[in-house]
């Protein structure tokens, strides 16, 4: 293998085992749309953090576009307890308008620029090795591993540290408040883990891929077991396996790596 080969594969591993994770607590907490509707309201808060920085690369623009995620969650959540309509009706409304408010944003004010919607929507595994992370003149690797790298330390740090406040505000979110942990601050610190691993992911693989990654290895997993544990390691194993798999199919087919990690996921669900 060469070295780019070993880096997309290292690359792809990294985005499904960050996005497997708080993936396992989406779906249990039947919460699974969300994660599309992040993937695609966070765009306006990427346009936004451009016009400011005018770099693609300023962790800016991270920070604005975890925020839109969060606003999304928060506008679902408020239309949901109107009672007017149902979670899944608000999730309809509320990302195609967040949505559309960036890809007006760059219709308007960004056509001169290395910014598009395909871009944005598709991403492209395959030029991960050639965006490098320079530090002081020394290469050291793909941008985009260093990037998955630090969310998913931060993932798991944050697992460990609250896992037991997440598995009972998951499954029980009265006794959560009786025994003293805010169901809303494990809520919005879900969300905003999930918002941030988005955003860091679809830059290298697309906002679809980071959407099958996090929903279809939890949803194989959930057929298989009951223990949470058990849950977020075989969603692990499932997105990691997927990963390589789908990149060595899309090898073999010379086809799109997105597409073929996609298409294992849907395999091994089935």
């Amino acid at each position: 293998m060469s070295n780019p080969q070993i880096e997309i594969q290292l690359i792809a591993s990294l985005v499904a085992i960050s996005c497997a994770i708080p993936g396992v607590f989406l779906v249990l907490r039947k919460m699974a749309l969300i994660s599309d509707a992040i993937s695609h309201s966070i765009l306006p808060g990427i346009v936004l953090g451009f016009f400011i920085t005018q770099d693609l690369n300023s962790p800016i623009l991270i920070m604005l576009a975890a925020g839109t995620g969060i606003i999304t969650v928060v506008l679902v959540e408020r239309i949901q307890k109107t009672g007017l309509v149902k979670e899944d009706t608000a999730i309809g409304l509320v990302f195609p308008a967040l949505f559309s408010i960036g890809v007006l944003l760059i219709a308007k004010n960004a056509n001169d620029i290395h910014l598009d919607i395909d871009a944005v929507l598709l991403g492209e595994l395959a030029f991960a090795p050639f965006d490098r992370f320079l530090l002081f003149g020394t290469d050291l690797g793909p941008k985009a591993g260093w990037v998955m790298g630090v969310i998913l330390l931060i993932t798991l740090v944050l697992l460990y540290l609250f896992f037991k406040e997440l598995k009972v505000s998951t499954f029980d979110v009265g006794l959560s408040s009786a025994l003293g942990f805010s169901p809303a601050i494990l809520h919005y610190g879900l969300m905003s883990v999930s918002s941030i691993t988005v955003v860091g992911a679809f830059d290298a693989v697309g906002a679809i891929l980071v959407v099958a990654l996090m929903i279809a290895p939890a949803a194989t997993a959930y057929l298989l077991t009951s223990d949470l544990k058990k849950m977020l390691w075989l969603s692990v194993c499932f997105g990691v396996f997927a990963a390589i798999g789908g990149y060595w199919l899309a090898h073999w087919l010379d086809a799109n790596i997105a597409g073929s990690i996609t298409t294992i996921l849907a395999v091994v669900f089935c």
